[in-house]
């Protein structure tokens, strides 16, 4: 797959060479010294307007490379952590990159993406500014039977709604999920039948909701410190 922009590639480079296959540069000067010579024999110099059809007309800065897609996690591997983030029905890229960079940052040990069938990984691997190649992120078309599974190893399912009970207010379990649902449709109905406790974050306005990829951040950090 192609990913393009700076930071991201930087980012790539120089943390993940097992799945580098090509660099394509369009602008001199772009990487350092050091990352040049590492990576000098894949290495290929494109004109703009080749690197701007490659990144279909996006905002590319001069750098592109080629990937290899990273390894999907398994059920076992979502088991094994303490605190998962299941992300029911969202499809907007923009929104799991950013999800997936808060999610990294702030000790989430695993996603799990359900309701969908895939997902433009290139994408979401842009958006997180390269997050997603090192967090463990699996797609479940239907993740209702992981869920269970988690719940009977003793997970406590929660949710994020609206009439949830406010953050502030609970102490969450050392093993825990957390469900968001996406921005149009919320939490779907077999997901939320699974929910042991919702949760929601209290306006000090009246203002209906936030972006799902910010109340995700707020949650995720209050989470990972109110903790039994």
């Amino acid at each position: 797959m192609i990913i393009y922009g700076k930071q991201v590639c930087l980012y790539a480079l120089s943390k993940h060479e097992e799945l580098i296959e090509k660099v394509y540069i369009a602008k001199k000067g772009i990487l350092p010294q050091s990352l040049y010579d590492k990576y000098r024999s894949k290495i290929k110099f494109l004109e703009n307007k080749w690197a701007q059809s490659m990144s279909k007309g996006g905002n590319h800065q001069g750098i592109l490379l080629e990937i290899a897609e990273p390894k999907s996690t398994s059920k076992d591997e979502i088991k094994n952590g303490d605190f998962v983030l299941v992300l029911d029905g969202l499809t907007d890229a923009g929104n799991i990159g950013a999800i997936v960079r808060s999610a990294y940052a702030l000790g989430v040990d695993s996603i799990v993406a359900t309701g969908v069938k895939q997902l433009n990984s290139a994408a979401i691997v842009r958006t997180s500014s390269g997050a997603m190649l090192d967090m463990p992120f699996l797609v479940l078309p239907n993740a209702l039977d992981l869920i269970n599974e988690l719940g009977q190893i003793g997970f406590v399912i929660y949710g994020a709604a609206m009439h949830g009970d406010r953050i502030e207010d609970i102490e969450f379990a050392k093993r825990r999920v957390l469900v968001m649902g996406s921005e149009g449709f919320g939490l779907s109905k077999k997901i939320n039948s699974k929910i042991q406790q919702h949760i929601s974050i209290e306006m000090k306005r009246n203002f209906d909701s936030l972006n799902v990829s910010v109340a995700a951040g707020i949650l995720i950090h209050r989470m990972g410190y109110a903790v039994k």
